[in-house]
């Protein structure tokens, strides 16, 4: 009998230790918060999604040599490719699902971005996007939807602005590529120019994929416009229009946006790119916290952030900002603390609206000696 009992403690105490162990491994998962990432990670449009992507592994890195988040043993990214096609976003987005990850850095292209968060959404999962500007992105009512950009019906009056007021401009010819982003800022900056009194002599399209810009070009040199704004989804087919442009004689001024600002641009257009406008956010590049941004960037990559880094690592920020200070990733919770937010960030001081956005300011950048140099300050009316 005595034998018997000292078997059943020893039973017991062995089932207790086991389900200890079970819940320690349970605990140990719990403590690991991922993050999502989702962007073009192959494709023509990689450079700015692996830019993103790499923006947002700097932030976690910095939260995790700063002690990490309370209640958590490590923080870690999970990437995703959407290849700036919808589909593969919604898959991408699904992915993520699975992999439990409360909140994600994403996307790039705006026509990504929309479908992708609406498949978030049913989840509760937050979506902080460092690059799409289209203004739908935060205009559809979704809790969860955050922008570190600005919008593109900020970009387009900036822009027409800049031609009107600093160039003089009384006519140009617009070229977009069909997609969500690019066709929706051309269109933007058509209207504004309209308004503006300056004479849009034509508004045509070009395929994403395209190599041979001859067909628009041709149109472009007989029109003969002051300015050829220039709408397309990334750097490296920018810089193929602007290296076409040149070589058939187009004497316009050339002006591109925001997805067109990119070292690629310079680095494959090199010097037929001298002289280009492109607008894009107003980042303080001399500022402490921007300079703290490029060395972690630089170290890590190597190379010279991208035209996004900056908000991709100022979105995966704000959002374990909000989770340190909620002391949860409750979906309610951590969206009251990111909206009561207010810092310095690596792009800018980052506040979020109630709708999700955080504000635009556009700089207008010339390519000078090979490099983008501030010009034209959009809230100030003034050059730099």
């Amino acid at each position: 009998m005595k034998r018997l009992l000292v078997l059943a403690v020893a039973l017991l105490a062995l089932g207790l230790l086991l389900a200890g162990c079970g819940g320690s491994k349970e605990e140990k998962a719990e403590k690991v918060l991922k993050i999502g990432t989702m962007s073009p990670l192959t494709g023509p449009y990689a450079a700015d999604g692996n830019d993103i992507r790499q923006g947002a592994e700097i932030a976690v890195e910095v939260v995790n040599e700063a002690g990490g988040i309370p209640g958590f043993s490590k923080i870690e990214t999970v990437s995703e490719d959407t290849a700036c096609d919808p589909k593969q976003a919604v898959a991408a987005a699904n992915k993520l699902i699975n992999e439990k990850v409360p909140a994600v850095v994403g996307a790039y292209c705006s026509s990504s971005t929309i479908p992708a968060s609406e498949t978030l959404a049913e989840e509760n999962i937050f979506m902080l996007t460092p690059a799409s500007t289209n203004p739908k992105v935060t205009e559809r009512g979704l809790k969860y939807m955050f922008r570190t950009c600005g919008r593109d019906d900020h970009q387009a009056p900036a822009a027409v602005k800049f031609m009107k007021d600093v160039e003089g401009v009384k006519t140009i010819f617009i070229v977009d590529d069909k997609t969500t982003y690019s066709q929706g800022l051309a269109e933007g900056v058509a209207a504004a120019a309209e308004a503006a009194g300056i004479k849009v002599l034509e508004h045509d399209h070009v395929n994403q994929g395209d190599k041979d810009y001859s067909a628009v070009l041709t149109k472009v040199k007989a029109a003969n416009p002051d300015l050829f704004y220039i709408s397309l989804q990334n750097s490296a087919t920018g810089a193929l229009m602007v290296i076409q442009a040149k070589r058939m004689g187009i004497n316009a001024i050339l002006m591109g946006q925001d997805a067109v600002y990119h070292p690629k641009l310079i680095e494959i257009a090199k010097g037929d790119a001298e002289g280009m406008f492109c607008t894009f956010g107003a980042i303080d590049k001399d500022a402490p916290k921007y300079k703290e941004f490029l060395a972690k960037y630089k170290a890590k990559t190597g190379n010279e952030p991208g035209a996004y880094s900056a908000y991709a690592f100022d979105s995966a920020t704000a959002y374990l900002m909000a989770v340190k200070d909620a002391g949860t990733t409750d979906p309610a919770k951590v969206r009251d603390a990111l909206l009561k937010l207010d810092f310095t960030g690596a792009s800018k001081q980052i506040k979020y609206q109630e709708n999700g956005d955080s504000g635009s300011n556009y700089t207008v950048y010339k390519v000078q000696d090979g490099k983008f140099v501030p010009y034209w300050n959009s809230l100030t009316g003034k050059k730099y």
